[in-house]
């Protein structure tokens, strides 16, 4: 019999246990297993079924040609981490020392699970907003924190400040942000972010920043890293990728930016994680980050134009959808169509409508889990031809 252990917690911490103790399948896995089965459209795993900016692939495919396939550097390679400190420079006005203020992680998901290890002891308490990422919870568990949340409500999908603000106490170790926001699409507002600052201030907690949607903003939306805040640099590790901005998820180049005695703990635990990850495409993502604006606004119009495809899509099949203001996902309220649970109509899409989703639920925990019971997340980063086909199998899916 296998032996309990950190696995446990982590499973525990994802919502991953069954009745009888044993870790089940993620609803991610379900329903794209069910998607292969059904020949169904998969809209419920977000990552994009097209090839990013030419001028991002091509430098890996040089880089490997170069014979650039061995270890980088444990930091990250020079030409990244300079790039990253550019970054944070143009589009923020963040001056970071790309020598001890950034780490190159093996995508947003280690930087995370690093940092987490790093600071969070047993019993320390963590908050996330909920709906949240379900790596959130499994990797707090892992760490031996207490995973507390603040709730969102349909259809607004942001925190209540008074209720974020006191959420916040002398056991919130970390609080992580965030913003944009997954699953919800939602752009958390300056005002809401100073509540945070001020709060961290006052019970001396660490602001951890998930930014990864930072450059997929639609409609005039914009993003404020906390960072920029006064009183928030010294406190706060924000972490990013280039998998989102570029669509090279599987490459998983992340990292992360902060305060050198910060950045230096995380690295510290990270080098016993992956060590390092991915020599070939962190020139390539430096190059990505290098380009000039109208790149980084052509990729948010053609997802934006995808949102809007999907959109007409469910509004025409009776669903009551919330716009999202950034990221890859559109939630739809399945209530409409006479399903009060979610993943019941998530199993059943694909023998309705031969596409599939993922209930919103997956991403909570108890009474937030049963508050968003009807609610179901679709991807929209997705070619157009793609998302026209879905939509007009959705659309077929309205009461005549």
């Amino acid at each position: 019999m296998m032996r309990s252990g950190p696995w446990r917690r982590a499973a525990a911490g994802a919502g991953l246990l069954t009745a009888d103790g044993v870790p089940g399948t993620t609803i991610f896995a379900e329903m794209s297993a069910l998607a292969a089965a059904t020949g169904a459209i998969n809209l419920g795993q977000g990552f994009p079924d097209t090839d990013g900016p030419i001028e991002v692939l091509r430098v890996a495919q040089e880089a490997i040609g170069a014979g650039l396939n061995q270890y980088p550097p444990g930091r990250g390679s020079a030409v990244l981490r300079e790039a990253i400190g550019r970054h944070q420079q143009r589009w923020y006005g963040l001056e970071v020392d790309p020598d001890t203020e950034v780490l190159v992680t093996a995508g947003a998901t280690e930087a995370l699970a690093a940092v987490l290890l790093a600071f969070v002891d047993d019993g320390d308490e963590v908050l996330t907003l909920e709906p949240a990422y379900d790596a959130y919870g499994a990797i707090i568990a892992l760490a031996g924190g207490v995973h507390r949340t603040v709730p969102v409500d349909w259809p607004d999908l942001r925190p209540d400040a008074d209720r974020l603000r006191d959420a916040i106490t002398d056991r919130t170790r970390v609080i992580l942000l965030n913003t944009p926001h997954n699953p919800t699409g939602a752009v958390l507002d300056e005002t809401l972010m100073r509540v945070v600052v001020e709060a961290a201030e006052r019970h001396d907690a660490l602001i951890v920043t998930d930014e990864v949607y930072e450059h997929l903003l639609f409609d005039g939306a914009r993003h404020v890293p906390v960072a920029t805040l006064p009183g928030a640099w010294d406190r706060t590790i924000s972490i990013s990728s280039g998998g989102k901005t570029f669509s090279t998820t599987g490459w998983k180049i992340g990292w992360l930016t902060g305060p050198a005695e910060l950045v230096s703990a995380a690295l510290a635990v990270k080098q016993f994680l992956t060590f390092v990850n991915g020599a070939p495409f962190q020139p390539a993502i430096a190059a990505g980050l290098d380009l000039p604006d109208p790149v980084f606004a052509r990729i948010a119009a053609e997802l934006q134009a995808g949102r809007d495809i999907l959109i007409a899509g469910l509004e025409a099949a009776g669903l009551p959808v919330s716009t999202p203001a950034a990221g890859y996902f559109a939630i739809a309220d399945g209530a409409a169509l006479g399903f009060p649970d979610g993943a019941d109509l998530c199993r059943q899409l694909p023998s309705l409508a031969g596409v599939v989703a993922v209930p919103v639920s997956a991403f909570c925990r108890g009474d937030q889990a049963a508050r968003m019971r009807s609610l179901i997340r679709f991807a929209f980063c997705k070619s157009p031809s793609v998302l026209h086909e879905a939509s007009e199998r959705l659309a077929a899916l309205r009461p005549r």
